[in-house]
C-alpha cells in the first residue's frame, strides 16, 4: 500500500527538530563570546549589587554612576612615545603625577591634563605605579625590578636617580611582567596599598608618609576584587574608599573600607558620558574635591566630575 504524502513529510520535520538544539547551542556559544568580549560577565552581578545599595550608602561613597566625563580623551603633549602609566594627585601642589613606563619619566600634569614638566627617572627599568605621600615624598614601583623606591621631589627637581634613594623589595610575582603595578597612599590608615596586576591581589606596607616604610609587606584579603587584571589604585581622601582600575575589564570598581563592592564605572562608549571606550586605562586618581582623573595608554587624559545635584556636601 503506497505511503501517504503526509507520512513522507514527517522525516524532514523530525530532522529539523533534531537540528534545533544544535542551533541553540551555537547561539549560546556566540552570545557567551560576545558577553566575554564586551565584559558583560564582569558587570552583570555588579549592576545587581549596585542597585541594592541604600541612599545613605550612596551619599557616603564615591558613587561612580553619578560621574560624567568633562575632558574626554585629551592627548597629552609629548607623551605618545612614552606610554603613560598610573596617576596620583598631590594636595600640596594641586597637580597630578604620572609615570612613563616605556621611557622612564615622572610627569607633572595640571588638573586639565596639561604637561607641566617631565623628570627623567635614571636607573628605573619599567616604572608602572606612582603614589604621592607627604612632604614631597613619592613612591614609584618598578614592575620589572619588583620593587618600590621612595623619592623626594620639589619645585626645583629636574632629574631623579634611583641610586640616591631607598628601594624596597616587593618579592616575585607569578608572571614576570604582570607584577606589582598599582600603588596608592592611604593617609587615613598610614599605609601604602600595593596591587599585583595578575592575578589581582592587594598588599599593604605601613608608613607615616614622611619617612621610610616600617615592618613588612602584608597581604590584604579582598574576595570582591573581581577584575581580570589590576592596573591602578587610588584612595578617596574623604570616604577612605578604594578605587581599583582594570584595563582588561574596562572597569573602575569602588570598594568600601571592608573590601566590599559599592559601585562601578564601565569604561565604554555611552557610559558616564564617554564618546568611545577608554582604550587601555592605566591610571586613576581622585582629588580632595571628589574630581576623578584617568590616563590611558599611550597618551590620553580623562577627567570626570560628579553631578552637583548628587554630590554630598563635604
Amino acid at each position: 500500500m503506497p505511503r501517504s504524502s503526509s507520512s513522507l513529510a514527517l522525516p524532514p520535520k523530525r530532522s529539523a527538530l533534531r537540528r534545533w538544539p544544535v542551533w541553540l547551542a551555537l547561539l549560546a556559544v556566540v552570545f557567551y563570546g560576545v558577553a566575554v568580549l564586551m565584559h558583560w560577565d564582569d558587570r552583570g552581578l555588579l549592576w545587581l549589587k549596585e542597585s541594592q545599595q541604600s541612599p545613605g550608602t550612596r551619599l557616603e561613597s564615591v558613587w561612580l554612576p553619578d560621574y560624567s566625563v568633562d575632558i574626554d580623551a585629551k592627548q597629552m603633549a609629548g607623551i605618545g612615545d612614552d606610554e603613560a602609566s598610573d596617576l596620583a594627585f598631590s594636595p600640596q601642589t594641586r597637580t597630578l603625577f604620572s609615570v612613563m613606563g616605556k621611557h622612564p619619566f615622572l610627569v607633572e600634569l595640571s588638573l586639565d591634563g596639561e604637561v607641566l614638566r617631565k623628570i627623567p627617572l635614571l636607573g628605573w627599568d619599567n616604572p608602572e605605579g606612582v603614589a604621592v605621600m607627604a612632604d614631597g615624598q613619592i613612591a614609584i614601583t618598578d614592575e620589572r625590578k619588583h620593587d618600590l623606591v621612595l623619592v623626594k621631589l620639589d619645585a626645583t627637581t629636574t632629574t631623579l636617580n634611583r641610586a640616591d634613594f631607598t628601594s624596597y623589595d616587593l618579592g616575585t610575582s607569578p608572571e614576570e611582567n604582570k607584577g606589582f603595578e598599582a600603588i596608592a597612599w592611604d593617609a587615613h590608615r598610614q599605609r601604602l596599598l600595593i596591587g599585583q596586576e595578575r592575578p589581582p591581589k592587594l598588599y599593604t606596607w605601613a608608613t607615616n608618609g614622611h619617612g621610610p616604610l616600617t615592618g613588612d609587606k602584608r597581604h590584604l584579603p579582598s574576595d570582591q576584587l573581581d577584575l581580570r587584571n589590576l592596573s591602578a589604585l587610588t584612595v578617596d581622601p574623604r570616604s577612605g574608599h578604594l578605587l581599583a582600575l582594570s584595563a582588561d575589564s574596562h572597569l573602575l570598581l569602588e570598594l568600601d573600607e571592608e573590601g566590599r563592592q559599592v559601585s562601578f564605572m564601565a569604561l565604554l562608549g555611552g557610559f558616564n558620558g564617554l564618546a568611545a571606550h577608554i582604550p587601555r586605562a592605566e591610571g586613576v586618581a581622585l582629588d580632595d574635591q571628589g574630581t576623578l582623573y584617568m590616563v590611558s595608554e599611550p597618551d590620553l587624559f580623562y577627567r570626570f566630575k560628579k553631578n552637583p545635584s548628587t554630590a554630598p556636601d563635604h
